[in-house]
């Protein structure tokens, strides 16, 4: 129950019910139903619209491997965070960087940040 279960979680996580997915998708609320209890199976066309819309894999959502929900989502870091949250292992070509090197980046970052808002 793979793809029943992980439609089931998506949905959920997106707080919708199941008469909201199935119009995004546009299909009943009946066929959503089925989905999620694995008593009838999506089309490819319904298969693709719930992988884009979830943003995940196809491979995810059919259990065909083992990468977890969170690796699928867009590669979105906020820099800022980032860089406080590894300072301690911050390298620059494998070498490690001085306290007032990283401190030059978050400078560096920070002041390419504001000019591009300046301009807003």
């Amino acid at each position: 129950m793979i793809l029943g279960f992980h439609i089931r979680e998506l949905r959920k996580s997106k707080n919708l019910n199941q008469e909201q997915l199935g119009k995004i998708l546009n299909v009943s609320k009946a066929s959503i139903s089925g989905y999620e209890n694995e008593t009838r199976e999506p089309d490819k066309e319904s298969l693709i619209k719930l992988a884009k819309y979830f943003n995940v894999t196809l491979d995810y959502l059919l259990g065909t491997n083992q990468t977890p929900k969170w690796s699928n989502k867009p590669d979105t870091i906020d820099l800022k965070d980032f860089l406080e949250a590894n300072e301690c292992s911050i390298t620059y070509g494998g070498e490690n960087l001085t306290e007032e090197e990283k401190q030059q980046v978050r400078v560096a970052m920070a002041t390419i940040f504001w000019k591009r808002h300046a301009h807003d």
